[in-house]
């Protein structure tokens, strides 16, 4: 996992399926992405504040490794940084393989905890029709496969910018794959 680092920085202060790229962003421990309208204690996505409103935060800060982006080009889909509402993209580092509960150190002093798996919507086939089949599938098994980037908690606030430094800090105990959240 050496070598790999931030691409981009996304955040965006209104709802909107893709995210304005930054010169940097901003992480404030326990909220997400400083001026980011998915910021907060409790859930801001809009299907989950309607389940329950009090639900923790669990998807402060949304990753995607830029990888993705080279593979759905493979099947002929032009997307770029931010456009999938990421925060922050990455190059050289497997984010899906990564176990519940890793830390990823971004830059100087941010620290965010990986959660779990971000679960892609609708929204993406709006975005770019036929899209979603390539964001999400199914392995040998029949099992749901989530391509679209995994979410974390801020534990520690600091500035994030393109170029930074991506290490990724496992958890001890047996390894917990990445669930949907």
């Amino acid at each position: 996992m050496s070598g790999a680092t931030v691409t981009t920085v996304s955040s965006n202060g209104t709802y909107s399926f893709t995210k304005p790229n930054r010169e940097s962003i901003t992480l404030l421990a326990g909220l997400g992405v400083e001026g980011d309208v998915h910021a907060g204690v409790t859930v801001k996505h809009r299907s989950r504040v309607a389940q329950d409103p009090t639900q923790p935060n669990l998807r402060q800060v949304h990753l995607i490794q830029a990888e993705l982006f080279d593979d759905v080009a493979g099947a002929g889909f032009e997307v770029a940084p931010g456009d999938l509402g990421e925060n922050v993209t990455t190059r050289g580092i497997d984010l899906l393989a990564l176990p519940t509960g890793t830390l990823l150190r971004l830059g100087a002093e941010a620290v965010v905890e990986v959660t779990g798996l971000r679960n892609p919507c609708a929204q993406i086939d709006d975005f770019r029709h036929g899209l979603l089949k390539q964001v999400v599938g199914r392995d040998e098994n029949g099992e749901i496969v989530r391509k679209a980037g995994i979410m974390g908690v801020v534990l520690t606030g600091g500035e994030v910018r393109p170029g930074d430094p991506v290490r990724a800090e496992l958890p001890t105990g047996p390894h917990r794959p990445l669930e949907r959240v």
